[in-house]
C-alpha cells in the first residue's frame, strides 16, 4: 500500500527531528521510503510557538492503516512528543495523510486527513513529490492550493 505521511516539528531541533523521522520511516519494518519532499518552514496555524519545519514522505507499507498509525505514534514518542492540549507545540508530529485510495473513519483514525486540503504546509510538500495526487472524496490536491495561498510557506532546500 502507498501511504503519505505529513511530518512537522517546532520544538527543540525541529529540522533534525524531521530528518530523523524520515530516516526512521526508511528503517521501519514493513515500510519503504519511496520519496520525501524538501523541508518547508511555516508559521503555526491554530497553534503557538516557533515556526514549524515540515515535509511529506511517501512510503510503501505492508502495515494496515491502524498499525501504521501506531508506528508513527511510537516514533513521535521516541522524540519526546507530549500532547498536553490540542495543537500544542511539538517535538515531532507524524500524520497519516493518505492510505492508498482508502477512506477510513474510526475513533482513532480519519483518512484522508481531515484538514490536509486546508493546509499549505501539507499541500506544498505533497504536490512537490506527487503533483497528480487525488484526495479520495475531494478530487485533485492541486485544486486546493489556491485556497491556501495566504498561508506563508518557504521551501528550505
Amino acid at each position: 500500500m502507498i501511504a503519505f505521511i505529513g511530518i512537522g516539528a517546532n520544538l527543540g531541533d525541529a529540522r533534525g527531528n524531521v530528518v530523523d523521522a524520515l530516516a526512521r520511516l526508511e528503517r521501519q519494518s514493513g515500510c519503504r521510503l519511496v520519496a520525501s519532499s524538501s523541508l518547508w518552514r511555516t508559521a503555526p496555524i491554530d497553534s503557538s510557538g516557533d515556526d514549524y519545519i515540515n515535509a511529506v514522505a511517501v512510503i510503501e507499507t505492508s502495515l494496515d492503516a491502524h498499525a501504521l498509525l501506531a508506528t508513527l505514534h511510537a516514533i513521535e514518542t521516541d522524540h519526546g512528543r507530549e500532547r498536553p492540549y490540542r495543537n500544542a507545540p511539538r517535538t515531532l508530529d507524524l500524520d497519516l495523510l493518505l492510505y492508498g485510495d482508502q477512506v477510513i473513519a474510526t475513533p482513532a483514525l480519519t483518512v484522508p486527513h481531515p484538514r490536509l486540503h486546508e493546509r499549505a504546509f501539507v499541500l506544498a510538500p505533497l504536490l512537490e513529490i506527487a503533483p497528480d495526487t487525488l484526495i479520495p472524496g475531494r478530487g485533485r490536491a492541486a485544486d486546493y492550493l489556491p485556497g491556501v495561498a495566504d498561508q506563508a510557506i518557504v521551501r528550505l532546500d
